[in-house]
């Protein structure tokens, strides 16, 4: 049901004016205390098309949920790129009633005049299909259910900041058996493919997933070199060969069974992690939580390099040890490894778990963990097959305290990633990335003393911390090479008035790091020679609104900003030039023109 939230029209226009004043502020001190973006107007509606009649117990049924996008808006497709959010729907709350199975329509391509590739948008009206499932034990009655639909929209020209939608979802949920009308069933699963929202791994909008599917892979083979699991390879391997020969079972079964333990448990912590980030929403945008768990990525690391010790209670030990036989005793192995092996897979996995949570994404929470899973369950397995090959294995060493401390910069990595949207620029975070790269090679090359007196071990340890320096300072060349460009100064008001007592003009630069647009001419028309040559004669102010300004209200009613980039020139006398003002992406030349205009002729 589609509620109208416009405030009914007063007489008198003093009275508009007072009710204005006073709902304005109420607004935005709500969304400052939540952490969310600013409001600038949704771009976008969504509305639950109602069934006449209610949904029997014990059944699922098809819903439908039609999405309106302003004229001229587009809203991101269902995979991030450009630092653009995707698009999804979420039903967080946790009633009887559960929807599931929510499907878009393919997205179409659009080409940007700023970006070299087309990117994937929706506009207009679409329809997206999810299943509504009842289960038998539901009470009959009425249950009002809240969806949340997050999306960011650009029009060909400007940005606006990421936004999210609240709609009330009601459902009448009747006695098991009884008449249902105006329902449908969900569509199979062979008829739906075409619209899934998950998107199959494998198609072009899943830009960049095989390779990330490989390094949480390579990241599962790197944790059987710890000290926590390596001792037990022998053990677990002589397991499954014993109980192959014992039980008339065969080892690859014993291997498989165990990765299948594996997989389940680090699926259910994917998706949970998964669902908790479609939860916590604009708060995992928050520069406090972000700084936050970066800093517990640093704590986790720091165990790791074996300052602190991380311990599980003794109970779970005890649990995780009981032995049982047949292929459940090889299932209920993989099923405990994270509790017996806790204090070398718990920060990583931890670690995994936050980026998995920011995604919001179940389908990938299960399918990262389960890569991982296969990454330490398969050296297991194949060595369960050959089982001569643990002949091979090196010898239990100092070298598997070098690898734990490795995965703990991995984990420092993992840190500095979290903290990119809060740093300014894209030298900042090349510096950062460096930085770590560089104390990763000297301490894992030279400082650690892991392994000493081993010659080809500490060839090894000296040539990776060779790689990681000359990899950082390769990283420092290349985030460093790009041109200077125009040196802007944050704005303050302080220097508007003294720009207006000096008779300078002024460019305000209203960027955001979500705005692609902001960003492409800050990388090329902004350090284009002759734009910073002309840009002398001004003072250049940027308001960054990344996150919320904190006199954004103020000047977002002062100048009328409807989304970024918006680019406003200030004459000698203090006042805006509006006919050149830009509200778009504009190339090297439309700038130059209008900075020209703004300086005046030559003197």
């Amino acid at each position: 049901m589609k509620t109208d939230h416009t405030p009914s029209r007063k007489p008198g226009r003093p009275v508009q004016k007072t009710f204005l004043r006073l709902l304005l502020p109420a607004f935005f001190f709500i969304a400052c205390a939540i952490s969310a973006p600013p409001s600038w107007g949704a771009t976008a509606s969504i509305e639950a098309v109602q069934p006449e009649k209610g949904f029997p117990a014990g059944g699922a049924y098809l819903l439908r949920f039609t999405v309106t996008v302003s004229e001229s808006w587009f809203i991101h497709g269902l995979e991030e790129s450009e630092g653009m959010l995707a698009t999804r729907l979420d039903f967080p709350g946790e009633d009887p009633v559960r929807i599931s199975q929510i499907r878009f329509p393919p997205p179409k391509k659009v080409r940007f005049p700023y970006l070299d590739q087309p990117i994937e948008v929706y506009d207009g009206g679409f329809t997206v299909s999810a299943a509504l499932e009842v289960p038998g034990d539901a009470k009959p009655g009425r249950y009002r259910i809240e969806g949340v639909f997050f999306f960011q929209a650009c029009s060909e020209a400007t940005c606006r900041p990421p936004e999210e939608v609240r709609f009330p979802l009601e459902i009448e949920v009747l006695p098991p058996g009884a008449v249902a009308g105006g329902v449908e069933p969900p569509p199979a699963d062979a008829d739906a493919a075409a619209g899934d929202a998950a998107a199959k791994p494998g198609d072009g909008r899943w830009s960049g997933f095989w390779w990330t599917i490989l390094g949480i892979f390579l990241g599962g083979l790197a944790l059987n070199l710890t000290p926590c699991i390596y001792p037990l390879i022998p053990i677990t391997v002589s397991y499954f060969g014993g109980k192959g020969g014992t039980l008339g079972g065969h080892p690859l079964l014993h291997g498989l069974f165990y990765i299948m333990g594996l997989a389940a448990t680090n699926a259910a912590l994917g998706a949970a992690a998964s669902l908790s980030g479609g939860l916590l929403g604009a708060v995992l945008q928050s520069a406090w939580v972000l700084s936050g768990i970066a800093l517990v990525l640093v704590l986790l690391a720091l165990s790791f390099f074996g300052l602190w010790d991380l311990r599980l209670p003794p109970q779970l030990t005890r649990l995780a040890a009981k032995n049982y036989s047949g292929y459940f005793g090889t299932l209920f192995m993989g099923l405990t490894l994270g509790i017996v092996a806790a204090p070398c897979l718990g920060p990583f996995i931890l670690g995994l778990l936050t980026v998995v949570g920011q995604k919001g994404d179940p389908v990938l929470g299960i399918l990262y963990f389960t890569a991982l899973s296969i990454g330490m369950g398969l050296p297991l397995t194949i060595l369960g097959i050959f089982s001569g090959g643990l002949n091979r294995l090196p010898m239990s060493g100092d070298w598997m305290v070098w690898v734990r401390k490795l995965l703990g910069w991995v984990l420092i990595g993992m840190a500095a990633y979290m903290v990119f949207p809060l740093m300014p620029g894209s030298q900042a975070r090349a510096a950062l990335v460096a930085a770590i790269l560089i104390a990763a090679g000297l301490h894992l090359g030279w400082i650690d003393r892991s392994g000493k007196g081993t010659g080809a071990f500490n060839i090894a340890k000296k040539t990776l911390g060779l790689v990681g320096i000359l990899a950082a300072l390769v990283y420092l060349y290349t985030g460093f090479q790009s041109r200077p460009g125009v040196p802007w100064v944050p704005y303050e008001p302080a220097r508007l008035e003294e720009a207006a007592s000096r008779r300078m003009p002024v460019i305000l630069d209203f960027y955001a790091d979500w705005c692609t647009p902001c960003r492409q001419m800050d990388a090329t028309v902004f350090r284009d020679p002759e734009v910073v040559r002309l840009a002398e004669g001004f003072v250049p102010l940027k308001i960054d609104l990344t996150r919320r300004h904190p006199r954004q209200d103020e000047l977002q009613q002062r100048y009328g900003l409807k989304g970024v980039p918006t680019i406003i020139f200030i004459g000698p006398d203090g006042n805006e030039l509006e006919e050149l003002r830009i509200e778009s992406y504009t190339d090297k030349a439309g700038v130059l023109e209008r900075m020209k205009r703004a300086l005046g002729p030559p003197q």
